[in-house]
């Protein structure tokens, strides 16, 4: 940048305006921010609230609601303003339009899935959503319900996100075409990719958001769940990528280490998983199994398996259970105290003692989906998908303290916040 001055503009020989002339002598009195040469001081940002936002997956909406005590809902969004255009481009793409069947028939089990995951800006101006039956991820304006920016992904269907520790970046899964992609949160700019297994799930930002964990499940689709026949799933492991460069750093493949502790009979297709506090220890479902693994970090081998009750009213038949889930839904208290667990095919919810892996109460609950954790961290809160609900269970005593009913099968849960006095957008 050149170091020369601008030339000082002519002064004006018309006379100033009385009204002008006093608040030029105002703004020159002493003691004033343009005599001392100082800004103004800036605009305060805009006032937030935290909330929970609840992707409502058949119904292509968003649930916003307290993060803690009643779970009251406060205002909902149509996460598919755009549905019109988007179904007129896929119905005139056959390719396209046998994906978007697939995953109808498939992973949506007879239904579209409009909201797979969602997080707000760090404004709360805004809130993110992946589409999986669209293969996007769309930016909504609170204010009004309308899209500031849209990202089609790599291949047929999106999934699973997760957001930088400082709100920045959005990684979302493209679990068709194997890729991760990172995006800027603000602008929907692509800031790079990385490669994964077959079908990218999970992601975790870690080490302060130096890393990003990416968990692939394989094809969960197909009907071929018998033991005998896993190889058939696909290539499933963990790929550890640096956050700024999206360069591999480690590829964990779970099938070596849960022989080794003795399991082989266990999936190595990782689901939600849960991190220690200070991120030594990992915490993980797997395909079919009823309860959940631990993980050392540092010396790279399986420390621990739970297993969980098994509800007598759930079928075996390994095909009938949801996307190979038995289990799906793992979240940890603050203090790395507790695990709260979502039973998902056998209908309950439990919070489970780290130190001695005993579970507490088993709380019935439909078809439980997800479990996060409240604003004040005193509860799990987990998404009945089969009844359309979301609960809390309070990580002390165990029991359900708190129900509100939402959208037509709610699945993630995430915290964010919007505007202090936001109900809706308006006008969209």
């Amino acid at each position: 940048m050149s170091r020369t001055q601008p030339r000082r503009a002519q002064r004006s020989r018309r006379p100033l305006h009385l009204a002008a002339l006093a608040a030029v002598l105002v703004l020159a009195a002493p003691g004033t921010a343009a005599a001392a040469g100082t800004a103004p001081a800036p605009t305060a940002p805009a006032a937030l609230r935290e909330v929970m936002f609840v992707g409502n997956n058949w119904d292509g909406t968003a649930d916003v609601i307290t993060s803690r005590g009643d779970l009251a809902r406060i205002g909902r969004i149509d996460v598919v303003p755009d549905k019109d255009q988007r179904l007129a481009e896929i119905y005139l793409n056959p390719v396209k339009l046998g994906y978007f069947l697939g995953v109808r028939l498939g992973p949506g089990e007879g239904h579209d899935q409009f909201v797979d995951d969602m997080y707000s800006t760090p404004d709360g101006s805004a809130v993110v959503v992946s589409r999986p039956s669209f293969a996007d991820v769309v930016s909504i304006d609170l204010a009004t319900g309308r899209i500031n920016w849209r990202f089609p992904v790599a291949g047929y269907r999106s999934d699973h996100m997760a957001v930088s520790p400082d709100g920045t970046r959005v990684a979302v899964s493209a679990s068709t075409a194997n890729t991760v992609h990172v995006l800027d949160i603000a602008t929907g700019r692509q800031l790079g990719s990385f490669a994964t297994g077959d079908k990218p799930h999970e992601n975790l930002f870690t080490d302060g958001g130096r890393q990003i964990w990416n968990m692939s499940i394989g094809d969960v689709t197909t009907a071929l769940d018998a033991p005998w026949l896993d190889w058939t799933k696909g290539d499933r492991h963990i790929t550890v990528v640096d956050a700024d460069t999206l360069k591999p750093v480690r590829t964990i493949d779970m099938r070596r280490r849960l022989d080794a502790f003795g399991r082989s009979d266990l999936s190595n297709a990782v689901r939600p998983a849960a991190f220690s506090p200070d991120g030594s220890t990992l915490y993980f479902q797997v395909s079919f199994f009823n309860g959940f693994v631990e993980y050392d970090v540092a010396t790279d081998r399986v420390t621990r398996v739970k297993t969980l009750p098994k509800n007598p009213a759930t079928s075996e038949d390994r095909t009938t259970w949801v996307n190979d889930s038995r289990h799906h839904g793992l979240a940890m208290s603050p203090d790395g105290d507790r695990l709260c667990v979502a039973g998902t095919m056998d209908d309950y919810a439990t919070v489970v003692d780290r130190s001695t892996l005993q579970e507490g109460p088993l709380v019935p609950a439909v078809k439980p989906y997800w479990a996060t954790v409240s604003g004040d961290g005193r509860a799990c809160v987990i998404s009945e998908s089969g009844a359309d609900r979301v609960t809390a269970i309070d990580f002390a005593t165990g029991q359900r303290s708190s129900s509100v009913e939402v959208g037509d099968h709610p699945q993630r849960v995430r915290l964010g916040h919007v505007p202090a006095g936001w109900t809706g957008p308006v006008g969209g």
